[in-house]
């Protein structure tokens, strides 16, 4: 079994996970993990400029996620950060009727390179933001997975990640949220870096 590492993505580790982006023709059609930011993504962006944005937000501590190394190679990734650093979440309309108070963190885009799939990488991703997490102070951290028992869907689509892997690290259900998604939540204790959670 290979030793897998985790590192937070900041301007030290951006050349290393804009290589597995690269890698995936920018992931997602382009996205460059920038469509739950505020810019968002769309008919009026390309690819290059949700890149610089991305770049730029990382570069200026904006931007949060926890990165998985094989070695010296990102080999895939769980975004968090703040409500107002992701606030275009899917089924956001359907979220807000139900909303009672707003997290300290979202969880929102798991990516796990396709030669890396079913070995782990999406729990140990959601592992590292969640001591990512702890080490800028804890809180309230929710996430949107999608429940994908009983049905059979690509890990190309699983980008909120499935319901089972945010089960297994604590997370408990709040409410649905669409036809196949969840709102979970989890608290989570301001710890040291490292820190167990």
């Amino acid at each position: 079994m290979t030793d897998f590492s985790v590192k937070p993505l900041e301007e030290s580790t951006w050349p290393d996970f804009a290589r597995l982006v690269e890698k995936n023709n920018g992931v997602w059609g382009g996205c460059w993990c920038m469509a739950v930011h505020p810019e968002g993504v769309g008919r009026s962006k390309t690819v290059a400029q949700n890149r610089s944005e991305k770049e730029q937000r990382v570069r200026e501590g904006r931007a949060h996620a926890a990165l998985v190394y094989d070695g010296a190679e990102v080999v895939g990734w769980c975004q968090f950060g703040a409500p107002d650093e992701l606030p275009r979440i899917k089924h956001k309309r359907e979220y807000q009727k139900g909303l009672g108070m707003l997290p300290d963190w979202r969880i929102t885009c798991f990516f796990v390179d396709r030669a890396y799939r079913g070995r782990g990488i999406a729990s140990l991703a959601l592992e590292g933001a969640l001591r990512e997490i702890a080490r800028l102070g804890g809180g309230i951290v929710e996430s949107y997975p999608e429940d994908v028992e009983g049905r059979s869907v690509s890990g190309s689509f699983l980008y909120n990640g499935t319901l089972s892997v945010l089960e297994r690290q604590g997370f408990q259900r709040v409410r649905r949220l669409g036809t196949n998604h969840w709102v979970v939540a989890k608290t989570v204790d301001a710890g040291p870096p490292g820190a167990a959670r």
